[in-house]
């Protein structure tokens, strides 16, 4: 259920974060399906940053620095919840909203997240559908503070998950300090992998490993049927990739 804030707990800050004034630039996001190949349904949509004119997320992202680092996050999530509650995602059965976090423009969890859950309130969308990715691509100096969010997030009954998981800073010693819902293996290992001795056996270790900290997969940029199938074939039943949809605005493939 929605989480309802007392009328003193309701500030501009919601409506603030949905103005594009604020940043100097405005965006919107593309919608792409995790499909679980068990019940060839959307597990969840990850949301992705556009520009309004169809830009890349590179060309938004690069738009993004210190001074408003924040006031950007905090409007991703905002929009992401806004746009998907108005494809109806919440109308499908226990599909969650992914959504990426910048943990380097949070400062306290317990209140950078409250435009969220004002947000959720606001569109009618339930807060324990969210599922939070860090990429592992976003350099993070402070592991504990990182945590500390997860941690946080956890508490509240959201998923969260280590996006491109194998590609970036972290890796194995960020898993060591903390295991989240979620790992998303990069597409980088999943590329060819049918045709790769060297990537399946990278990725049969991730599965191993991750079957025994209970940690569910998801592999990213899958885009060819031998590569679906050699994954699936390692129990890695929720994929994500060109091979099933592509990242759209205005709809929500596959629903």
């Amino acid at each position: 259920m929605p989480v309802t804030f007392p009328q003193p707990f309701r500030s501009a800050g919601c409506e603030e974060c949905r103005n594009p004034k604020t940043l100097g630039f405005d965006f919107t996001m593309a919608f792409q399906p995790i499909l679980d190949l068990d019940t060839m349904r959307p597990f969840a949509y990850e949301a992705l940053v556009r520009g309004i004119n169809g830009e890349g997320a590179g060309n938004i992202l690069a738009k993004v620095n210190d001074e408003n680092r924040y006031r950007f996050d905090q409007a991703c999530r905002v929009k992401a919840i806004e746009l998907a509650a108005g494809l109806g995602l919440q109308k499908l059965d226990q599909c969650r909203l992914s959504i990426n976090f910048l943990p380097n423009a949070i400062y306290r969890p317990e209140a950078c997240i409250r435009s969220t859950l004002e947000a959720c309130e606001r569109f009618g969308f339930p807060s324990d559908r969210l599922m939070f990715e860090v990429t592992e691509g976003e350099r993070v100096d402070d592991s504990d503070h990182l945590i500390g969010i997860f941690n946080d997030y956890r508490k509240r009954g959201f998923l969260t998950a280590i996006d491109d998981f194998g590609a970036g800073y972290a890796g194995l010693n960020l898993l060591a300090q903390f295991q989240p819902h979620v790992l998303k293996i990069d597409m980088e290992l999943t590329r060819n992998i049918h045709a790769s001795p060297v990537r399946q056996a990278i990725v049969g270790g991730i599965a191993l490993t991750a079957g025994q900290l209970g940690i569910t997969l998801v592999a990213e940029g899958v885009e060819t049927e031998g590569e679906r199938d050699t994954l699936y074939g390692f129990g890695i039943r929720y994929q994500q990739g060109y091979l099933f949809a592509k990242p759209m605005t205005g709809t929500l493939a596959l629903a």
